[in-house]
């Protein structure tokens, strides 16, 4: 995914922050956090990761299915692609 190289800076913040949130998970499993702590850190992460995984789905959209100047193959692989990362997802 070439095209995700321009956003490049802006993605790999955001992963950062998601392992900088995980590791706060951690900590507190470590540190003996009450178990609604951890469920609230918990479903930040899954937030955090849903955010993130939201702006690469439309990236691939806009740059593998409905960009102009596409080949029907390419936006048929690119639909492909997708339809198979949302199959694993919601597994």
């Amino acid at each position: 995914m070439a095209h995700l190289q321009v956003q490049s800076p802006e993605l790999i913040a955001r992963i950062r922050r998601i392992a900088g949130q995980v590791a706060a998970i951690e900590r507190g499993l470590e540190n003996g956090a009450g178990c609604a702590e951890i469920l609230h850190l918990t479903a930040a992460v899954r937030g955090a990761v849903n955010g993130f995984l939201d702006e690469v789905v439309v990236e691939h959209l806009e740059a593998h299915v409905s960009a102009p100047g596409l080949s029907d193959a390419d936006r048929v692989q690119g639909a492909e692609e997708l339809k198979t990362v949302i199959r694993r997802y919601n597994k």
